[in-house]
């Protein structure tokens, strides 16, 4: 969604889900332009926000920064590598942590100046920034809620 409303910030209109866009096993990527992006083809996005301190992600994210966002945008471009021939598409990674994957940091840097363009705002890339990493904040918050008992109106 808060893709979506970048880019409509930069009057570059697109659907969530789209319909005619599908992998093999029927699952639809989570958005796309309806104009043509980048080399006359339509954006195509699939985000996701693996947790970093997941026992499957730790080895990895103590290693390096950002290499669980890289793996999952890497992920990503394999469950969608069909649609590399007729779309141009960005996998976009966001670690719980707020670790950008390298990919969704470039879609960002393409739609900030967009955005700037459009409206003349210079911060432009870095709101979106923040935006997200807000987005992911508030994420990890529900998630500690969720999971966390209350006793007298207290998070234990």
């Amino acid at each position: 969604m808060l893709l979506q409303r970048a880019l409509a910030s930069a009057r570059v209109p697109s659907h969530l889900e789209p319909p005619g866009i599908l992998r093999a096993d029927g699952k639809r990527p989570d958005g796309a332009s309806v104009t043509p992006w980048k080399r006359g083809r339509i954006l195509v996005w699939d985000a996701t926000c693996p947790d970093t301190f997941a026992p499957s992600h730790v080895a990895l994210a103590a290693r390096e920064a950002c290499a669980v966002a890289i793996k999952a945008e890497k992920q990503k471009s394999q469950k969608y590598s069909h649609l590399c021939t007729t779309h141009y598409f960005s996998p976009f990674a966001v670690e719980t942590s707020g670790a950008f994957g390298p990919e969704a940091l470039s879609l960002l840097s393409d739609i900030g100046r967009l955005i700037q363009a459009e409206t003349g705002e210079p911060k432009s890339y870095q709101f979106l920034l923040q935006g997200i990493a807000v987005a992911v904040q508030r994420g990890n918050a529900a998630s500690i809620r969720g999971t966390a008992r209350v006793v007298d109106d207290v998070f234990i």
